[in-house]
């Protein structure tokens, strides 16, 4: 049972357990890294390459947003005691019937993305090795770093890919030497004609994922599972998310100055990263495209580590939940067999969809529930926030509703644009 009582947090902590202290490897790195994936990256290459720096501001709010969004989830969490999934039930039955389905499909196609998405640089690497087989591999390898559940193990190695993205992706923005004169005016608030679907994209597409939801199960295995956490949290999200904007920042930069002042236009998709290597080889040279494929490697294969664990504690609790076990119960834990059975799921059944293509009515239900997941999260997050399953002393405040008001609306919005995409092929000829 939760305590409302606000004395709880003034209780002096055992003198067993050590001051809270945040440490630049933590949870947030994690859900930023992971939610930061190849599609994040040529979405804000795209519109660099369209638009120059004039989004810029669109893309600082977007990291504003997962800020507020990641804080709430971690909030929830440590104040009330309950995971994110135990919430969503509170909110009603309602969320079960979308989410049971939701974490099954998207499991299923996102697995053979996420493998895709990773052989990609792999194989421009090494060409005389067919796609597949660098795809079976990065899913195999990504499922048995995170089989055994040591969390501490996921964490740093997580924090090397991290680094790997940094020196890289950084690294292809400083070379191409950006305009800082540009750069500032990009901070003004600007939406030019035909950029609005971008603008709103930028804003709210970025690093979100089902893994912001998933910062609250990374809280617990970090040990972080009490209020007087909060003041550490909100660092360590803070920070995280400083970080995933330097690279949103640095690829914007990259679209702006190598192909939008040349004209060059790239493919959409991930395919998109593949032609700036090109680029950047006849302007550069070999080794500087050789060095960016490393980080779009590098940022693929962080989305594989974080989805393959923290997508997978939350399917543990979910089936936990629903059945009924108790909370201790192995089967629902890092580690356990329901734990192991979804990273199964993400792992072995997709690769069907690497040698047989994906049949349109999978990939409709696919895209149809992750434009809703978002407008889920935000919905979701303001009434439990506010309601009286959270102690009175960590609900929202007046501007805290305001902010994650507007953010429900904005991807709201999102949500829309992409659902009538989704469904777009249904009532194509």
């Amino acid at each position: 049972m939760v305590n409302d009582d606000a004395a709880t947090d003034l209780r002096p902590p055992s003198m067993d357990e050590p001051p809270p202290r945040w440490r630049i490897i933590g949870p947030g790195l994690v859900v930023a890294a992971t939610g930061i994936g190849a599609g994040d990256l040529v979405a804000t290459l795209v519109a660099g390459s369209r638009f120059g720096y004039t989004l810029l501001w669109a893309a600082i709010v977007g990291v504003l947003i997962k800020i507020a969004l990641v804080e709430g989830a971690g909030r929830w969490s440590l104040a009330s005691g309950r995971t994110m999934f135990e919430g969503w039930r509170l909110a009603g039955r309602w969320t079960v019937v979308f989410f049971a389905p939701y974490i099954v499909i998207w499991g299923f196609v996102y697995g053979a993305a996420a493998m895709s998405s990773t052989a990609l640089p792999l194989a421009a690497l090494f060409p005389s090795v067919h796609l597949n087989v660098f795809a079976i591999a990065s899913g195999l390898v990504g499922a048995l770093i995170v089989w055994f559940g040591r969390y501490k193990v996921f964490e740093y190695v997580i924090a090397f890919f991290v680094g790997l993205m940094f020196v890289t992706v950084v690294g292809a923005a400083v070379v191409t030497v950006p305009n800082l004169g540009e750069l500032v005016t990009g901070l003004v608030p600007r939406i030019p004609e035909g950029s609005l679907i971008y603008t709103l994209s930028l804003a709210g597409g970025v690093g979100g994922t089902i893994t912001l939801a998933a910062y609250g199960y990374w809280l617990r295995e970090k040990g972080w599972t009490t209020p007087r956490w909060m003041r550490v949290m909100r660092i360590d999200n803070s920070v995280a998310y400083v970080v995933s904007g330097i690279f949103v920042i640095s690829m914007l930069v990259v679209g702006a100055e190598l192909l939008y002042s040349s004209g060059v236009t790239i493919a959409d998709g991930e395919g998109g990263l593949l032609d700036l290597a090109d680029v950047l080889r006849e302007r550069y040279g070999v080794f500087m495209s050789y060095f960016f494929l490393i980080g779009f490697w590098a940022s693929s294969f962080s989305s594989i580590l974080g989805v393959w664990n923290g997508v997978s504690l939350m399917f543990a609790d979910f089936l936990g939940t629903v059945r009924g076990l108790a909370e201790d119960d192995p089967r629902r834990k890092i580690g356990g067999l329901y734990y192991r059975l979804y990273i199964v799921w993400l792992t072995i059944p997709p690769m069907a969809l690497l040698f047989l293509g994906r049949p349109i009515g999978l990939i409709v239900a696919y895209g149809a529930l992750g434009a809703l997941f978002m407008p889920f999260l935000a919905v979701t997050l303001l009434y439990l926030l506010n309601s009286r399953h959270m102690p009175k002393p960590h609900r929202n405040t007046w501007w805290l509703n305001g902010i994650l008001g507007i953010i429900a609306a904005l991807f709201v919005a999102l949500g829309a644009n992409e659902l009538v995409k989704a469904v777009a092929p249904l009532f194509s000829p």
